[in-house]
């Protein structure tokens, strides 16, 4: 049977409040602020081919030059005049989008308290850094009655990591007020075929779609993050690897918000045999489930915490039932079926996993066939008493070879 690996590294560096700081990043000149208006009033427009102050490495394709797409997204292959989103992997373009719909900013004048708002503008503030930001832009048939305010970032970071071509992305959302054009499907800016967040290099394991991309929910990436500041999202590219393909680069889930400390990783594409890395709160036990795609028949367990042993559950007729207990660490466990729900307890409070520290515990899921994964991650957890970070995390870095660390973020009480 065909199987995929999927870790899940829980390294759970949310911060414990949330920060209010303007996502957006401004003073570049120009009438916004935002930089040099690179197009006329269009709709489904691109810019002039564009040349990077650096090259980036996106996923074994290195790109020098690239357009910017009224719709929200930019390109490395040509310009892109595709209106109607799809969620990624897609084949036929190779693209980075904030915020990938409809976008018509035509209308100059409807509903806008001042000239030149309803635009796209780029900047380069220095030659690591390159800034677009679609500036209050209305949607599909010259709307503007509802405007979205977004940038997408590059940095390089070569000189940072050793290795040409590693950069950063990120999508900062100033505010989101609609999803969807007329042409694609949508009533008032709603509905229909919604706007896809996320890139795209044209493969099944090199492309991923944010939570709430094609739904209505993508209007969330506003308030929410990975960084500890609402609305901006932030994704390192390394060495050809995208986020998810190393325990220092993880993707990352959005809150449940329920007040279970749940967290979903939504529509991940799973690939045969490549781990991808997954990155939520830390806690003494762990509930997964799977509500679409491949199920799991198998685990695999972080050795070298506490007693380095743990009790595996699975729910069976409603009611969890103790399956096989005292499980090694570090050994591939098999279920002898397929499951869509499983517990893992028996994390010792002694082993002192700090929902704070950037490193903590993996979980390697084993599933029975390849597609898009969304998985339901509920930590199971107790109070206690603060304890000191134990000397136990730097040994398990070392021996994964993590070589850098996720960023600080929010974990919402």
């Amino acid at each position: 049977m065909k199987r995929t690996f999927l870790a899940l590294s829980l390294m759970a560096a949310f911060a414990s409040t949330t920060a209010y700081a303007d996502p957006l990043l401004s003073g570049f000149g120009g009438e916004r602020g935002f930089g040099t208006r690179i197009m006329q009033p269009n709709d489904d427009g691109s810019s002039s081919q564009l040349t990077l102050p650096f090259q980036i490495n996106f996923f074994g394709n290195a790109y020098s030059n690239y357009w910017v797409n009224n719709n929200g997204n930019v390109s490395f292959s040509g310009p892109l005049s595709d209106f109607t989103p799809s969620l990624f992997p897609i084949s036929r373009a190779a693209m980075i989008a904030p915020f990938w719909a409809d976008v018509d900013t035509r209308n100059q004048t409807d509903n806008l308290p001042v000239p030149f708002m309803n635009n796209v503008y780029l900047a380069n503030p220095d030659n690591k850094t390159v800034v677009v930001t679609w500036d209050t832009v209305g949607y599909y048939n010259q709307h503007n009655d509802k405007q979205n305010t977004f940038q997408l970032v590059l940095k390089d970071q070569s000189a940072t990591t050793g290795r040409s071509g590693d950069f950063d992305m990120e999508f900062r959302y100033g505010q989101l007020q609609w999803t969807t054009g007329d042409a694609s499907q949508g009533s008032n800016g709603f509905g229909g075929l919604a706007a896809v967040a996320g890139w795209n290099a044209g493969a099944q394991t090199n492309s991923y779609s944010l939570i709430g991309s094609g739904t209505q929910n993508v209007l969330g990436l506003v308030n929410d993050n990975n960084t500890g500041t609402d609305g901006v999202w932030r994704f390192l590219v390394r060495n050809e690897n995208l986020p998810g393909s190393a325990p220092y680069n993880p993707v990352l889930p959005t809150n449940i918000d329920d007040g279970t400390a749940g967290w979903i990783f939504e529509n991940m594409p799973v690939g045969t045999g490549t781990p991808i890395w997954i990155d939520p709160i830390v806690a003494t036990g762990y509930d997964y489930a799977i509500s679409n795609g491949p199920l799991v028949n198998g685990v695999t367990l972080l050795p070298g915490v506490g007693d380095g042993r743990y009790d595996i559950w699975l729910m069976e007729g409603g009611e969890w039932k103790l399956f096989a207990a005292d499980v090694a660490g570090g050994e591939h466990f098999e279920f002898g079926k397929s499951v869509d729900q499983f517990r893992i307890t028996g994390i010792e409070v002694t082993a002192a996993i700090n929902p704070d520290s950037p490193i903590a515990f993996s979980t390697g899921l084993w599933f029975d066939g390849v597609g898009n994964a969304t998985v339901t991650q509920t930590a199971l957890t107790v109070e206690v008493s603060a304890v000191p970070e134990p000397a136990t995390y730097g040994m398990l870095a070392a021996g994964l070879g993590i070589l850098g660390f996720a960023a600080r973020r929010r974990r919402r009480g």
